[in-house]
């Protein structure tokens, strides 16, 4: 599947929808959601997305903070980067701003959704994702 970009205004509810029929197609196997995740009363991408999630990785959004926490330092704490699974479906929310979609891509996400990054990555898993 080609690569997608939708843009939606700051509401729960379209997002959340979206993103459900994103992880009911099976050719759906990542997405990358970028902003609404501060604390403002606008961000609510993580409200939108917990609910749909079968399994979070809490780990990520550990992760993206402590790489952020080297860029902006405290200011690291207003982030609710989030990482989960819904469907089989790799879901990740991170902020919006230009330099914390570089730290996510470049820190995180790139290997992680690379094939040939060892010892392990996301990719690997995907087959394995529907096991009961």
């Amino acid at each position: 599947m080609a690569e997608k970009k939708v843009i939606l205004p700051d509401n729960i509810f379209q997002i959340r929808a979206m993103v459900s029929r994103w992880i009911a197609d099976d050719n759906v196997q990542a997405i990358i959601i970028s902003g609404g995740t501060g604390l403002t009363g606008r961000d609510g991408t993580p409200e939108a997305i917990m609910p749909l999630l079968d399994k979070e990785i809490e780990g990520f959004g550990e992760l993206f903070r402590m790489l952020s926490f080297n860029e902006i330092k405290t200011s690291t704490i207003q982030s609710r980067a989030l990482g989960g699974i819904a469907n089989a479906t790799f879901i990740f929310c991170i902020p919006g701003s230009p330099s914390a979609c570089k730290t996510a891509w470049e820190g995180i996400l790139k290997d992680q959704l690379d094939s040939r990054n060892k010892p392990c990555n996301f990719v690997q898993l995907i087959p394995r994702l529907r096991e009961i």
